[in-house]
């Protein structure tokens, strides 16, 4: 099955660099973060479909259920994070975007690939042989997916906050202050460039588990044929 265009891998920098340059400039309101925040969250949920592994059908019901509870989970948290922040130094509020995405991405993902935690992904042996599906193996990829978002997005929120927060104090801003969402758009990008490629290879594309480490009725089978 084709791929969705803004969901494959390729897309993640000039997609994410947009969302999430414009998330770190635009945090100082509760409508930006609201809009933001349901943006990324969209574009999550996009990628989180595209890139769901194994073969069965989601009804449009499920998908719909999951964007919305995963959204909904990302708003909440971001609103709550921004009210415990107001009475803080401005570098701490910088960061409630970061939180709010690494909170949402643990909701988001589970969410939106639930039929494979209910029902298995598929597993083979090491000679590419279907033996059917597994949900522990399912536990295993998502774990695997969060930490690897969690990871790719770290350095683009974590470090040009830092940055943009020593050149606002700098004349040059003051003078030019359109030039602040180039900036942070620019620098999240930078990040971007390495932190993608970096974290999807933190695991390999086909992981391995213990058979022991699988379901007792699918160990079963397996023992069954082999």
């Amino acid at each position: 099955e084709k791929m969705l265009l803004i969901g494959r891998m390729s897309a993640q920098v000039p997609m994410n660099m947009t969302i999430t340059g414009c998330m770190l400039t635009f945090y100082r309101t509760t409508p930006a973060v609201l809009f933001w925040q349901w943006v990324n969250q969209s574009f999550n949920a996009i990628v989180n479909y595209t890139n769901r592994s194994g073969d069965a059908p989601i009804s449009p019901s499920q998908l719909g259920t999951a964007y919305v509870s995963a959204t909904t989970g990302a708003v909440v948290t971001a609103l709550g994070l921004k009210s415990l922040t107001k009475h803080l130094p401005a570098i701490i509020g910088r960061y409630v975007p970061f939180a709010a995405v690494a909170a949402a991405n643990c909701i988001n993902i589970p969410l939106m690939r639930q039929r494979e935690l209910k029902l298995g992904i598929p597993i083979t042996d090491e000679n590419g042989n279907r033996l059917g599906e597994s949900t522990a193996a399912a536990q295993q990829a998502l774990f695997q997916v969060v930490v690897s978002r969690i990871g790719t997005g770290t350095p683009a929120m974590a470090i040009p906050p830092v940055i943009m927060n020593m050149l606002e104090k700098r004349a040059f801003l003051k003078r030019y202050p359109y030039l602040n969402a180039p900036l942070q758009v620019g620098l999240v990008g930078l990040c971007l460039v390495f932190a993608t490629p970096l974290c999807c290879a933190l695991f390999p594309q086909k992981s391995s588990m213990p058979v022991s480490r699988l379901e007792p009725e699918v160990q079963a089978r397996i023992r069954e044929k082999d």
